[in-house]
């Protein structure tokens, strides 16, 4: 039966649900029919004992329990007590809550050097790196946060390769007079990039002042229902 036990409050409700009509038309009584599934003479499948189904509908509470408070404990950023010294990943960190339960949605422009020494910049969303990554790698400082072709927009400086992806959360508007525009897909809002002007509703831009990158900026975006 498996998980098919969770569905059950009882063990005698279980036991009921193994009861098949010809045994009650044969039997002519509900108790009979019950003892011969808990003897095993009917039912679907080898059947628990009661002491069997007590453990497993414990186990499968306590699964769940841990699944509710899942988010909040298996944070990358938990237990990094050194971030105070690195103040992108800090930034990070304080967001990392919010965006995994889906009440922000962040953009990260990202601007430095690779592995090869070449300058890379672009923009990143935070959301989906969260969710594809294992960011404790970054938080302990083992890989460092930089753009990838795959992001919502890439420019290699030295290459000229630039390079724009729509993500889950954010469809690229780039044919305008602004300039690169993002619009957020779960509330229509539009996101602008560009620093002489408003970042748009519900968004704030904030420029991190850090040694760890040439440029960080977060655009942090707060979710409205739409209406």
């Amino acid at each position: 039966m498996g998980d098919d036990l969770t569905k059950f409050p009882t063990y005698d409700a279980f036991i009921d649900a193994q009861v098949r009509d010809i045994d009650l038309f044969y039997l002519g009584d509900l108790a009979k029919a019950r003892q011969l599934v808990e003897l095993g003479y009917r039912g679907r499948g080898e059947l628990p004992s009661r002491e069997e189904f007590e453990d497993r509908k414990k186990k499968a509470r306590e699964s769940l329990l841990t699944k509710i408070t899942q988010p909040r404990d298996s944070l990358a950023s938990s237990g990094k007590a050194d971030l105070d010294n690195y103040p992108f990943l800090m930034e990070l960190a304080k967001r990392e809550e919010m965006v995994r339960s889906g009440k922000f949605c962040c953009i990260i422009f990202v601007r430095d050097k690779n592995h090869r020494g070449q300058e890379v910049s672009g923009y990143i969303d935070y959301s989906l790196r969260l969710n594809t990554e294992d960011f404790s790698l970054y938080f302990d400082r083992k890989k460092r946060l930089l753009p990838r072709p795959s992001d919502l927009s890439f420019y290699n400086w030295e290459s000229q390769y630039c390079s724009c992806s729509s993500s889950p959360n954010f469809e690229i508007i780039a044919d305008n007079e602004e300039g690169l525009l993002f619009k957020c897909k779960r509330d229509r809002k539009i996101i602008n990039v560009n620093p002489s002007a408003p970042p748009g509703d519900n968004t704030r831009r904030i420029q991190i002042t850090t040694f760890e990158y040439t440029q960080c900026v977060i655009f942090d975006h707060l979710i409205r229902r739409k209406v």
